[in-house]
């Protein structure tokens, strides 16, 4: 499916309190091909709009929201079964790392930036459209047999890279929840692709990207890591411990199809 049909059949739900800023963003949806398209002012109204029969395929929010945050929108959305594969993309003109983190952990698709341009949207928009129907250019044999390690702390970004993976063929996933864990997994257990994230307890990301390539006897293993940590010294420390790919949280799936596409050539 192209983009361009794509985009003609997804439902967009906006959340925006203000009128203006909705407009805004409903002309850009508009030029970029989106012809179906609700509009909420509360967090209330639109958890209610998505219990109706016409769910939404993508939600679009911004992150202050007169009855709550965005933030507490879809963590609402991925307690419930029926709204937690539903993409999420937050618009916010909000830069502090604490404000964003929760959001980054839910598993939102995207976080635009404001103010932002009809491009900008639009690269959101696709990346959740191929969230949504990734393309099948993988081997569905070779993906099949693909044994996968999944470290994150947080339970609602091991559900969303779990659902992306599965949406890809992908079946043999071991989640851990911290490097410490990860590393009792890995000695007894052969996996083709560990993906992680940077800041966990007991053991981080770095420290179980250490451990991989100097002592476990899967030292070859791809390594990608999720995360949303922004501190470039850290990052560069990261690489040379040996990482394969990093990718910033909120990701785009076509870097997971491209880490596990470099797996299968392995």
């Amino acid at each position: 499916m192209a983009f361009s049909t794509a985009l003609t059949e997804i439902r967009v739900l906006l959340v925006e309190p203000s009128a203006m800023q909705a407009t805004l963003a409903e002309k850009m949806l508009e030029k970029i091909g989106v012809l179906t398209i609700q509009r909420c002012t509360t967090g209330k109204e639109a958890l209610a709009e998505m219990q109706l029969t016409h769910q939404p395929t993508v939600v679009v929010s911004s992150l202050y929201l007169p009855d709550m945050s965005g933030t507490d929108l879809v963590a609402s959305m991925r307690n419930q079964a029926e709204l937690e594969a539903v993409p999420f993309i937050l618009i916010s003109s909000e830069t502090r790392p604490q404000k964003l983190e929760p959001v980054r952990q839910s598993g939102a698709c995207s976080i635009v930036t404001k103010p932002f341009n009809e491009q900008q949207l639009g690269r959101a928009i696709c990346a959740a459209a191929e969230y949504l129907n990734p393309p099948g250019n993988l081997n569905t044999d070779e993906i099949e047999r693909l044994h996968v390690l999944l470290v994150d702390d947080s339970l609602a970004s091991r559900r969303h890279l779990r659902r992306l993976l599965e949406e890809l063929g992908i079946e043999r996933i071991t989640e851990a929840v911290n490097g410490k864990e990860a590393v009792l997994c890995l000695q007894d257990t052969m996996v083709d692709l560990v993906i992680t994230d940077y800041n966990m307890p007991e053991m981080d990301g770095q420290e179980l990207t250490e451990y991989i390539r100097t002592q476990s006897w899967q030292t070859e293993v791809p390594i990608l890591m999720v995360t949303s940590e922004q501190n470039e010294g850290r990052l560069a420390a990261v690489e040379k411990a040996g990482v394969s790919l990093i990718c910033d949280k909120p990701f785009e799936a076509g870097s997971i199809r491209r880490v596990i596409a470099d797996a299968l050539n392995h």
